[in-house]
């Protein structure tokens, strides 16, 4: 087994979690919105921000280590424009999750004060889950482009 191969599988292990753990929190939180129970959104929210601290925050620190490995063994450019863009389209990506991390918590912790206090979600619950909603969705299609140029490796200009 090469160190290429190693890498290279690490590597794509890596941006299939980041895409299907995107895809798995988004539709369990859209689900367990939508069933509109405080108790039920408490659980799944607690669950989902668990997950994106074991699953998705360790791709997100093992992406760019086997990335820059690979480039160095490969013998690839920094400068490449498919590299460039999936590094750009990373840091947007990680420019969005973080706050999206907040935003799963706080989910979780209205839900949990709801579910204790026998009330409905309150009004900045839903403007939350919006904006959590409006922030997956170009994050979550930042990492499949970044995957399909991971593939594809497309000759595109930089600059």
């Amino acid at each position: 087994m090469t160190l290429y191969f190693v890498l290279k599988y690490l590597h794509v292990v890596g941006a299939a979690v980041l895409l299907g753990t995107g895809a798995g929190i988004a539709f369990f939180m859209l689900a367990a919105h939508l069933g509109g129970k405080p108790a039920v959104i408490a659980g799944v929210a607690r669950i989902v921000v668990i997950a994106d601290f074991i699953f998705t925050a360790t791709a997100v620190v093992v992406q760019p280590i086997t990335g820059t490995l690979l480039v160095l063994n490969v013998g690839y450019s920094f400068w490449d424009g498919w590299i460039v863009w999936s590094i750009v389209l990373y840091v947007i990506t990680g420019a969005l999750w973080l706050p999206v991390v907040w935003m799963q918590m706080r989910l979780r912790d209205l839900a949990v004060i709801a579910t204790a206090d026998g009330k409905p979600l309150p009004k900045e619950y839903h403007r939350i889950f919006w904006l959590w909603f409006a922030f997956g969705i170009p994050a979550f299609t930042a990492v499949a482009i970044i995957m399909w140029l991971m593939i594809a490796k497309p000759q595109i200009g930089f600059f």
